[in-house]
């Protein structure tokens, strides 16, 4: 519950609120997950361009730093999502 203490005391909006909480759910021991875009759309029933808006502003107040992953072919993959909450 202490990673989610921090999001809960913020003035971010819901979208951010709710992507966070999706992220935490997914993470890893270290804070690492990499849904998709489209599946967190979908999961959330919220527009990709939402989600998008959402993960801005939570880079933005510094809980979550992403990281472009390519495949071995060098073609991009998912982000890989940490939280730094």
């Amino acid at each position: 519950m202490s990673r989610l203490n921090s999001i809960y005391r913020s003035e971010l909006p819901h979208r951010a609120v709710s992507v966070y909480i999706y992220l935490s759910d997914r993470a890893n021991k270290d804070g690492e997950c990499w849904p998709a875009i489209p599946t967190m759309s979908k999961d959330l029933k919220l527009s990709q361009s939402t989600i998008r808006r959402a993960l801005h502003d939570l880079r933005k107040e510094g809980l979550l730093t992403t990281e472009q992953r390519y495949r071995k072919t060098g073609g991009k993959s998912s982000l890989l999502y940490k939280l730094n909450g």
